[in-house]
């Protein structure tokens, strides 16, 4: 399937804008600007990752909405961080991202000699002053929230000392932190920004870009507003935490001789679960080697995430579905997930791939025989979804059966329990694209360990076999590859990076939140096979391992003769439960291994080495724990929730206390655990209610109740709402129809606003699909 490019066009932005929007669209009707500039100031100091799409996605998109630009400018003040390295990295993200910027590519840098010159002006001016305290001495004087603070001894040195002192600072004349310049503005100001801060201080390094022209650097709260003023920007839009820097960001804007006057907005960071977003912390994982750089899958970069197969128009997606906000909030990795799944649906050919081979001999088919079965990459669902303006859909490749195959490990059992529909001695299942077999004998080790089946191939056709039965009805459809044919490969299972939704709360200092590292965020299975069709294909393709995951090829290790596939996210929960088994996730552990130290070589391992510990498993290994989940279960919940919240989501809300200290027990737990499984609260809601259970008891529904959390999953309720949201997008559902399925995001994003995040996400895309066509 042919991908489209993101037209780069200008537009209207569509109706129901969010606040930023609002404020852009009314400076344009009023004349306050004529032309909209934004821009996104990256330091390169780092990797961009997923929080950083959301600015992206916000200027750039915002530019291209009102026909102005976006400029990229890299915020490199700071000597001792930086590297080139990471302007390159950060340039070809932005453009893998789908954001243009032309010949707007900017350095802070470039800007030294006129900053220098704007606080000349400001020391001319009276505002501005060298000081010669340490940096203890000022953080002493500065006061405290409920104190003021001291004047400095050195505040009212005339305008000519310190025009002298701070050229001779320029000159090199004084060590690293014998002085710095710092604004006049109010030492008793309640905003302890404005408590004369610091504009410059003295670094004897060498500057990446600058060499050694400069030893005395501006601080980001002074650098940032003369970059925006320089270039004309008119709404500098940054994430909330710069709220209380506003006014500091004013006054400079206010008291240099520039000409721009830009507009601070800030907006709603992305916090996302079960991983951080500080680049500090994450140079820190990069640095002691607990992932294997940057660009690792299990990374929230922007490389890792492309390197894991996500593409540019599920970030895109996502971003449109979480839409902007005042408030901040932490995102459930289930959104991205759904995003990434959304997107890589309609594009991500089928194909066949066996994990843990298990030997299959179809006895009634001749040796050396091979049948070429036709198989189509996409499955009737897709073909139909995408309309007849998508071409590649109808694809298909030949599937080669031979004698012998392979078949998951997981797909049989001796002694199945009630309700298996897998294969097992006697039983009849479908071969997926194939004819039905029916396990006939089971080949033991001395060990007893099953090492080989024996089946038949049973009619299929309905007419009598030639034993005179009549083609059964099966339940199950099993995955195989020819043992013949199959190419070998390496899977790569990630999972998240850290074991708790938040890996900063509770956590001791910068280092703390590695203690939630998740051990097995990464296994990698040795011995798979796949079926021949993709041996050619290139490094990055996307696929479904039928029955597994969305996968890719990895973009760095796999090559010809050495097939290595990441998997992107694993198919829908419910589509899991109807594949009957936890493949690509437990099994007996055959040829499974927890990921190796970097430069290691990967083992295959054996029974059980590396295996993930699921909840359940974590939660019985503690007394406390297991008689939790088991009074819970005993109350009619689901073990597998139950087991999730008290693993993942009780241990936060502790706070010192023991399990049997909490104002709550076992019956409130699996009420809320149904509240969760039947779908009337989200697994955010799900959160906040144990965190107020936690907190002070009560019940689980008066607080869904009280808080307003019931989440809307009926269909006659939120059809009018998606009506409202297509009738006001018009284009948007036109490119939808064209094949553009990327957008399912914006539409369900732009319900999730109107109905104050109470929709059901799930049912919500249902009901545009079905809408849409």
């Amino acid at each position: 399937m042919t991908e489209q490019p993101e037209s780069t066009e200008s537009r209207a932005p569509a109706a129901g804008l969010d606040f930023i929007r609002a404020i852009v669209a009314d400076d344009l009707r009023t004349g306050k600007h004529t032309s909209i500039v934004t821009r996104f100031p990256p330091e390169p100091n780092g990797f961009l990752h997923i929080g950083h799409t959301k600015a992206i996605t916000l200027n750039f998109g915002i530019a291209r909405e009102t026909g102005g630009r976006c400029h990229l400018r890299f915020d490199d003040t700071n000597p001792e961080t930086e590297d080139v390295a990471y302007v390159e990295a950060i340039i070809n993200d932005i453009r893998w991202l789908g954001a243009e910027f032309g010949e707007h590519a900017y350095f802070a840098s470039d800007y030294f000699d006129t900053m220098y010159k704007c606080a000349e002006h400001l020391v001319r001016g009276g505002n501005a002053y060298v000081d010669s305290l340490d940096e203890e001495e000022i953080r002493e004087y500065r006061g405290t929230v409920t104190e003021p603070g001291r004047d400095s001894p050195y505040r009212d040195r005339s305008v000519e000392e310190n025009l002298d002192l701070f050229r001779r600072m320029r000159a090199g004349e004084f060590p690293d932190g014998a002085h710095v310049l710092r604004g006049r503005i109010d030492m008793a100001s309640p905003n302890m920004l404005l408590r004369d801060p610091i504009l410059y201080r003295i670094r004897h390094a060498s500057h990446y870009r600058a060499g050694d022209a400069w030893c005395i650097y501006p601080l980001y709260d002074y650098a940032h507003p003369i970059e925006d003023a320089i270039e004309g920007v008119t709404h500098s839009l940054c994430s909330l935490e710069f709220e209380t820097n506003r006014p500091l960001y004013d006054w400079v804007v206010e008291n240099v001789p520039l000409e721009g006057k830009p507009r601070q907005i800030e907006f709603a960071r992305l916090n996302l679960d079960y991983t951080v977003m500080s680049k500090r912390k994450l140079l820190q994982l990069v640095k002691e080697g607990s992932v294997s750089g940057w660009d690792d899958p299990r990374m929230p970069t922007v490389a890792g995430l492309r390197r894991r197969g996500v593409t540019a128009e599920a970030i895109r997606a996502f971003n449109d579905m979480l839409g902007i906000a005042k408030t901040d909030i932490r995102v459930d990795m289930g959104k991205l997930e759904y995003a990434i799944r959304d997107d890589l649906n309609p594009r991500a050919r089928r194909v066949l791939c066996v994990l843990r081979p298990l030997p299959v001999q179809l006895t009634n088919v001749p040796d050396g025989a091979t049948e070429w079965l036709d198989a189509p990459f996409f499955p009737h669902d897709v073909r139909e979804a995408a309309g007849p303006g998508v071409t590649g859909l109808d694809a298909t490749r030949k599937l080669p059966l031979t004698r012998r195959i392979l078949i998951e490990r997981d797909d049989f059992q001796l002694t199945p329990p009630r309700g298996y529909h897998r294969l097992s001695p006697g039983v009849i299942v479908r071969l997926r694209h194939g004819p039905l077999i029916r396990c006939d004998d089971v080949l033991r080790n001395a060990a007893g360990d099953v090492v080989e089946l024996r089946c038949s191939v049973q009619p299929d056709d309905g007419a009598s076999g030639a034993s005179g039965a009549s083609a059964p009805k099966v339940k199950g459809t099993i995955h195989w590859v020819s043992e013949t044919h199959a190419l070998p490969c390496e899977v790569r299972l990630y999972d998240r990076l850290f074991l708790v939704p938040d890996p900063d709360a509770g956590t001791d200092g910068a280092t703390g939140f590695k203690a939630h590292l998740n051990p097995a965020s990464l296994e990698v299975v040795t011995g798979a096979r796949i079926e021949p069709a993709v041996a050619d294909d290139p490094p990055g393709s996307r696929y479904q391992f039928e029955r597994l995951g969305f996968f890719c090829s990895d973009s760095v290790d796999s090559a010809p003769g050495h097939l290595v596939f990441n998997r992107t996210v694993t198919l829908r929960e419910a589509r899991a439960r109807k594949a009957e088994g936890a493949i690509g996730r437990g099994g007996d552990g055959a040829n499974r291994a927890t990921r190796p130290p970097r430069d290691a070589a990967p083992s295959s391992g054996g029974a059980g080495r590396g295996v993930a510990a699921s909840p359940v498993e974590i939660a019985r290994r503690d007394p406390a724990t297991a008689a939790l989940l088991a009074d819970t279960v005993a109350e009619g919940a689901a073990e597998a929730t139950a087991a999730n919240l008290i693993v993942n989501e009780l241990p936060r809300e502790l706070g010192g206390r023991g399990v049997a200290e909490l104002p709550f027990g076992a019956r409130e737990l699996a009420e809320l655990v149904t509240l969760l499984d039947q779908g009337v609260i989200s697994s955010t809601g799900a959160r906040e209610v144990l965190s107020e259970l936690a907190a002070s008891g009560g019940s689980p529904g008066a607080i869904v109740q009280a808080r307003g959390l019931r989440q809307v999953s009926d269909e006659h309720a939120l059809r009018p709402i998606v009506e409202a949201v297509i009738g006001e997008n018009p284009a948007k559902a036109d490119e939808y129809r064209g094949g553009r399925s990327g957008l399912l995001g914006f539409f369900v994003g732009q319900v999730m606003r109107k109905s104050n995040g109470k929709a059901n996400p799930e049912v919500v895309a249902r009901l545009v699909q079905n809408r849409l066509g």
